[in-house]
């Protein structure tokens, strides 16, 4: 997978990571000041689709970044949305998932 050059790019590409259940490049793209040892995506909800609600920097000028998205996914109920504000920072070149805060 190519190297993402935007905070953007890299939540779509993890988000097509969660859905694929691709814990390597999950691991691998999460800053490791905040990265777990392990990721087990055992009972993973089916991810359906991605909304880019808002980005704050995190362009290829930028050290850090802010992408807020609703991820729906598919639930017994019906569909269900994580609803999330997510930093990033690059660091050598690499951008990085550090942290979201997840809204109501």
């Amino acid at each position: 997978m190519d190297e993402p050059e935007t905070a953007e790019q890299l939540m779509r590409s993890r988000f097509d990571a969660f859905r694929r259940g691709d814990a390597a490049w999950l691991l691998r793209t999460w800053h490791p000041s905040t990265r777990p040892v392990a990721l087990d995506l055992t009972g993973n909800p089916r991810w359906r689709g991605l909304q880019i609600v808002d980005v704050v920097d995190g362009g290829a000028g930028d050290d850090t970044g802010i992408v807020e998205f609703r991820a729906t996914h598919f639930a017994d109920e019906g569909i269900g949305i994580l609803h999330e504000r997510s930093r990033f920072v690059r660091q050598d070149g690499r951008w990085f998932y550090l942290d979201g805060e997840i809204r109501g």
